[in-house]
């Protein structure tokens, strides 16, 4: 059995949650080259298993940092996945590759992802660096977080605006003055504002 099918079978176990399919990722990427670890994410990334496909994403988003084409792999084809939980490991291997990086370091490619046309793309963004304010960089410039995020909140996906809404509700547990100032200047009555400020100001009293 070659090593690509151990790991879809080790993956196949896992039913809920992502924490065994990483640990999967992480010790494939500690065995050996990362061209190799490369070479079997690409093939996992073709199996018909989602938790496969979800340890493939794991792999790519620890090499991305070091390695242009892993990063643009997760961005062109990782996005593309039709699979929800697939989607949601895109988002924590773009989260992966900021922290490798650093995340002001990282800034341009964060702008470049938000300004994707795919709403997963610019969703990998958005979700994976929540909390944004937890993150080093954003930590120290929350000021910039809202205004990467808000500049979503009319958004044609109502998936990615609930993202944005509940990535802003994150920040105003911490900053809830930035929030509220950011969001009193919106316009409620353009499709879709009034969902993410919902979700944004919820914790606002």
């Amino acid at each position: 059995m070659s090593t690509t099918e151990k790991i879809v079978e080790s993956a196949r176990a896992t039913e809920h949650g992502f924490k065994d399919l990483k640990l999967l990722a992480e010790g494939l990427v500690s065995s050996g080259p990362p061209e190799r670890a490369k070479k079997i994410a690409l093939e996992l990334l073709r199996s018909d298993f989602h938790q496969a496909r979800c340890v493939g994403t794991f792999v790519l988003g620890q090499l991305a940092a070091s390695d242009a084409d892993a990063l643009g792999i997760l961005k062109e084809q990782v996005s593309q996945d039709k699979d929800w939980r697939v989607q949601e490991i895109l988002a924590k291997a773009f989260d992966q590759f900021c922290s490798d990086t650093g995340y002001e370091a990282a800034l341009p490619v964060i702008r470049d992802w938000l300004s994707a046309p795919s709403a997963n793309i610019r969703r990998a963004v958005t979700e994976g660096l929540r909390i944004w304010t937890g993150r080093p960089y954003f930590r120290e410039h929350p000021d910039l977080a809202i205004k990467l995020l808000s500049a979503f909140r009319a958004d044609g996906s109502e998936y990615l605006r609930k993202s944005v809404g509940n990535a802003l509700r994150d920040i105003s547990k911490k900053h809830p003055e930035l929030v509220r100032l950011e969001t009193t200047s919106w316009d409620l009555e353009v499709p879709g504002v009034s969902q993410v400020y919902k979700l944004a100001t919820r914790a606002l009293v």
